[in-house]
């Protein structure tokens, strides 16, 4: 059976993937601060409490598994490295129990090399860059952590977020490519957790939407 390690199993997309992934019969090994905020309960959920940047607690969520969903962002508060750090720490303890696959969440600001932005996109960048640059730089910070850690590594991109139902499609392309401007966190869900069995993506970074 799958083990999965989840980080950000508490916040709006990752509660998704948590539901989805008991539903589907995987084990999930989920890391909260707060395990109060966790709506869901299951003899296949073993939660762990501590901060993505606990190493300790950290590896304790990896031991064990056979995959890693991470899914946690920066929020108001947040160390202006959160991602970097929390990533390097979790590519860390992958290493110590030889877990390879990994995937992550970013946005449409982090380029990759298939995207093709039309001035829309480069619009949306560059206010990106200027407003929130430090989110930016976190999230170009925890790419270099990953393609330098040899890990069969996806990272899963999306535009706005919705908190529309799910309409069980979506479209998976690249910024300017096969790409509208939005998809709802439901549908965001239903791919990341295709992403734990599947290898089409591996080292590459999908942009997902409706």
């Amino acid at each position: 059976m799958t083990v999965i390690a989840l980080f950000g199993a508490t916040g709006r997309t990752g509660r998704r993937v948590l539901t989805r992934a008991l539903a589907a019969g995987f084990e999930v090994r989920a890391l909260v601060r707060d395990p109060a905020r966790l709506a869901t309960t299951s003899p296949a959920l073993t939660v762990i409490r501590g901060d993505v940047l606990d190493s300790a607690a950290v590896d304790q969520t990896v031991a064990g598994s056979n995959v890693v969903l991470s899914l946690f962002g920066q929020v108001k508060g947040s160390p202006p490295t959160l991602q970097a750090e929390g990533t390097q720490l979790i590519v860390d303890a992958m290493g110590r129990h030889d877990v390879k696959r990994i995937v992550t969440l970013s946005g449409g600001g982090l380029s990759a090399p298939s995207d093709r932005p039309g001035p829309a996109d480069l619009i949306i960048r560059f206010l990106l860059k200027t407003l929130s640059g430090h989110v930016l730089a976190d999230a170009e910070q925890h790419l270099r952590v990953l393609t330098a850690s040899g890990l069969e590594w996806t990272v899963v991109r999306g535009p706005r977020l919705t908190e529309k139902a799910g309409t069980g499609t979506y479209r998976v392309g690249w910024v300017g490519v096969d790409a509208s401007t939005q998809i709802s966190r439901d549908d965001l869900a239903d791919f990341i957790l295709t992403q734990a069995k599947d290898r089409t993506f591996i080292g590459q970074m999908p942009f997902i939407s409706a």
